[in-house]
C-alpha cells in the first residue's frame, strides 16, 4: 500500500478546523482522511507549528522549504516523492496517487445541514474571543 504525507503550513490547531473562521477546503481534507480512516488507510498529517520536526527529518520537504518558503505548503509525499505542492490533492489525485478503488472517495448523495451557534462571549471560549 502506498503511504501518503502531507506537510501542512502552521495553523492554530493540528486541522485547522478551530476558531470561527472554517476553511472548507481543509475541512474537505479532513473528511477525507476521516473516510480513508475508517477503511484502514492512514495519511500522516504534519502541521509546522505542531511537528517541525517532521519537516527537518524529511529532506526532500526540508530542501523544498529551503527554495521555495512556507508559503508553498502544502506539500504531498506519496512514497518518499513529493507529488504535489501548494495545494492539497483533488478527491480523484487522492484515489489515483493511493491507487484507491474507484467510488471510494464517491460524494454522499444526502447533505447533512449543521447548526452552529456561538456563545455571546466571543463564539469559541478562548480569551478575546478567538483562538
Amino acid at each position: 500500500m502506498k503511504k501518503m504525507f502531507i506537510y501542512e503550513p502552521a495553523m492554530c490547531c493540528s486541522t485547522g478546523l478551530c476558531g470561527v473562521g472554517v476553511d472548507p477546503e481543509l475541512l474537505r481534507i479532513s473528511t477525507i482522511l476521516n473516510t480513508l480512516k475508517k477503511k484502514g488507510i492512514e495519511i500522516e498529517r504534519y502541521n509546522l507549528s505542531n511537528s517541525p520536526q517532521e519537516f527537518i527529518n524529511n529532506k526532500a520537504v526540508n530542501e523544498f522549504i529551503n527554495i521555495n518558503g512556507v508559503d508553498e505548503l502544502p506539500v504531498i509525499v506519496v512514497d518518499g516523492e513529493i507529488v504535489i505542492t501548494g495545494r492539497y490533492p483533488t478527491n480523484e489525485e487522492f484515489m489515483k496517487l493511493l491507487d484507491l478503488p474507484e467510488g471510494m472517495l464517491a460524494k454522499q448523495s444526502k447533505s447533512t445541514k449543521v447548526k452552529i451557534t456561538r456563545k455571546k462571549s466571543g463564539g469559541c471560549d478562548c480569551k478575546g474571543g478567538c483562538c
